[in-house]
């Protein structure tokens, strides 16, 4: 994945990292809609994108048409919605696919494992990071090197190396947020 397209590419508020994940998801999904986001001035057609994307995937109607439970914009964007989204996004050389969330409990070798192949395949992979008590934040899992993953943080804007082991310890680089809680994963079984 062209995971360049995404630096300096920051959310637009503080509740739209899970619509701005969704964003970098599709941009790396799909190179005529990168195209459409950055034409104008790069920064402004991302926020742009996020926050439409934030009222959609909190609205009514789902990115396919159907109807959705509506959710409070102001906290967030639930992990279902996110699946719901991941499912209608497709690429030139990637058909769309059912995706499910995961909690993180119990087998998080496999969930990593998962995540590295999705990332592997050319899919990226969301998913929520939180503290002991909470989920907070939506990051996106964009590649794999040799001992982890590559991770989109769109509080910044930017793409880092996340070791398997600190997923695995609930340690995570985003800075009180240390513990993975959801993931969505591609359904390709």
């Amino acid at each position: 994945m062209n995971e360049a397209l995404l630096a300096n590419l920051a959310q637009p508020d503080q509740r739209s990292c899970g619509s701005s994940s969704l964003v970098a998801a599709r941009m790396l999904l799909d190179p005529s809609y990168a195209e459409r986001v950055l034409a104008l001035d790069r920064s402004s057609g991302f926020a742009t994108e996020a926050l439409t994307m934030h009222r959609r995937v909190t609205g009514l109607v789902d990115a396919r048409g159907a109807p959705q439970i509506p959710w409070p914009r102001v906290i967030g964007t639930p992990p279902w919605a996110v699946a719901r989204q991941m499912s209608a996004l497709s690429g030139p050389d990637l058909p769309a696919v059912d995706h499910d969330t995961h909690l993180v409990l119990g087998d998080r070798d496999g969930i990593v494992s998962r995540m590295s192949e999705a990332c592997d395949a050319g899919r990226p992979v969301p998913f929520y990071v939180g503290d002991r008590w909470l989920p907070r934040h939506v990051v996106l899992a964009v590649g794999t090197t040799p001992d982890g993953l590559r991770v989109y943080n769109p509080a910044p804007g930017a793409v880092t190396a996340v070791r398997t082991r600190d997923f695995l310890a609930s340690s995570l680089p985003f800075g009180r947020w240390t513990r993975p809680w959801f993931v969505v994963l591609p359904d390709v079984d």
